[in-house]
């Protein structure tokens, strides 16, 4: 993943609401949820939704397809994937993370007396 559409992906998800709506269609799966649910489900008066979902479609991070008289949104779980693989790269240096111990880091230093 290019470094300019890493920027574009996390940019679209640092706000509060489409960071909310991105987290509902990963809860919904592949099969999304029309704009309507979503609108109802979040909270989210219509025209600003459709403004948030634009957002997050130039980023690639949702996609939308018609089906009779809805506009079905989905997130697009193959840039999830890419933006997460990208951010974790080089996670603990390089050696492989295992579920017990991913990237752990003392929260607070130990001091020895």
């Amino acid at each position: 993943m290019e470094t300019k559409s890493v920027v574009a992906a996390l940019a679209a998800l640092a706000q509060e609401t489409r960071l909310t709506i991105f987290r509902l269609l990963v809860q919904a799966g592949p099969s999304g949820l029309p704009a309507g649910r979503i609108s109802e489900i979040a909270g989210i008066a219509p025209s600003s939704l459709s403004f948030h979902l634009k957002e997050m479609s130039h980023a690639n991070m949702v996609t939308s397809r018609q089906e009779g008289r809805y506009v079905i949104y989905s997130a697009n779980f193959d840039t999830m994937n890419t933006l997460l693989a990208y951010l974790t790269e080089n996670c603990c240096q390089g050696v492989p993370c295992t579920p017990d111990m991913a990237c752990k880091t003392p929260l607070t230093p130990t001091h020895e007396n």
